[in-house]
């Protein structure tokens, strides 16, 4: 399995495509897919059947479609702009991520 530099609940800045510059937190990583869920980004619409067993409307709804793991960047808390990230261990021993840029802590 793939391991990445960002988490679910990180405040990423999509670089590319049609919503480039929009900022969003993580909703879900798709490591088969090498994708990941942004909040409010990428939106599209989907055209859904009403299921009266399930109890669901039909009509057109809203939802996030996935964007390649690529076209997004972490941002960094305490510069505020996108950052590599790098790893280092503590004084206690616990294995942190950090910004390269201002050697901020990522929590």
């Amino acid at each position: 399995m793939k391991t990445y530099r960002i988490r679910k609940d990180d405040k990423v800045l999509v670089t590319t495509g049609k919503d480039k510059g929009k900022v969003g937190k993580i909703l879900k990583i798709m490591p088969k897919r090498n994708a990941v869920l942004v909040e409010k980004v990428n939106m599209v619409k989907r055209h859904t059947k009403a299921n009266p067993y399930a109890k669901t409307p039909g009509g057109i709804i809203e939802k996030e479609a996935p964007l390649d793991i690529s076209n997004v960047a972490l941002l960094c808390d305490g510069c505020a702009k996108p950052a590599k990230v790098g790893y280092k261990y503590t004084a206690d021993g616990t294995k942190v991520r950090f910004c390269k840029k201002c050697n901020h802590e990522i929590a």
